[in-house]
């Protein structure tokens, strides 16, 4: 599984990270620079592995294939929620505003889930899964998914936690619409990405196999991260560092890890790379 230095490295600052995390919960801290600092360690993740995983798309082609596409957008996705994040951590240690929420951070965060999006469509054009999506079925799963998540997403950030009141004093509307918008906008970068590994488990004779299921997986893990996120900052009961930001950790750690699979040089023995200029 651990298949190159990056995905080495990715997993011992993952157990770091995990260790400092256990320690601020034992210690009971909820305000201090030591929660802040928290958000900002686990932000690099995303940050440096975004950047890799711009850089290494080369191996594929980047622009020029659709393989390549895929590792640049899913990196430039990653590389823009780190700098939001580092946003956030300036709100957080110099104007001392432990939740900057809406704020320019959210220019990152909401941009990195259209990339992702973009990163999947090519993802399931480099795996030939766009022909899969052909099949009815395919097409209700892809149309029916999305709109159950919905509206699962907004009983619970309206009816339950706004006592079903949109707009409640003190909240704006761009608040709201981001509550909403971040979760429906990961589980449709989900969805896609469930039927593409779904129609091409055997991608490229199985080699990159489980680099594909963590960005899955991680896809998964970032929807339950930014519901918890809107959440909690919707009932009061956010925090740097809290249940939350563990999840967004987790989510961040898988797809940067996932693509991290595609940032070395393919065997060619096993596989044939994707040729610049096939799309």
């Amino acid at each position: 599984m651990l298949r190159n230095k990056f995905q080495k490295a990715f997993a011992g600052y993952l157990v770091l990270i995990l260790i400092y995390w256990i320690w601020l919960h034992l210690s009971g801290k909820t305000t201090t620079n030591f929660n802040f600092f928290y958000s900002f360690l686990f932000s690099l993740v995303p940050l440096i592995g975004g950047f890799v995983g711009i850089l290494k798309s080369s191996i594929w082609g980047r622009l020029h294939s659709a393989l390549g596409r895929s590792v640049f957008y899913f990196g430039l996705g990653l590389f823009l929620w780190g700098a939001g994040s580092m946003v956030w951590s300036y709100y957080n240690f110099v104007p001392k505003i432990a939740a900057p929420y809406p704020s320019i951070a959210d220019i990152g965060f909401a941009l990195s889930i259209v990339f992702w999006a973009i990163g999947a469509i090519n993802l399931s054009r480099a795996s030939g899964a766009k022909y899969g999506l052909r099949k009815p079925i395919m097409k209700v799963l892809v149309v029916t998914i999305p709109i159950l998540v919905l509206a699962v997403s907004y009983y619970l950030l309206v009816t339950v936690a706004r006592q079903g009141v949109l707009v409640p004093a003190g909240e704006t509307p761009l608040k709201v619409f981001l509550d909403i918008a971040y979760p429906f906008g990961d589980v449709m970068s989900l969805t896609l990405a469930t039927v593409i590994l779904g129609l091409s488990f055997k991608f490229l004779g199985g080699v990159y196999r489980w680099s594909m299921v963590c960005i899955l997986v991680g896809l998964a893990v970032m929807y339950f991260g930014d519901f918890i996120f809107s959440y909690t900052t919707t009932v009061g009961t956010f925090y740097n560092g809290d249940w939350g930001d563990l999840v967004l950790t987790a989510g961040l750690f898988f797809m940067t890890f996932g693509l991290m699979g595609f940032c070395s040089t393919p065997n060619t023995t096993r596989i044939k790379p994707v040729q610049p200029g096939v799309a």
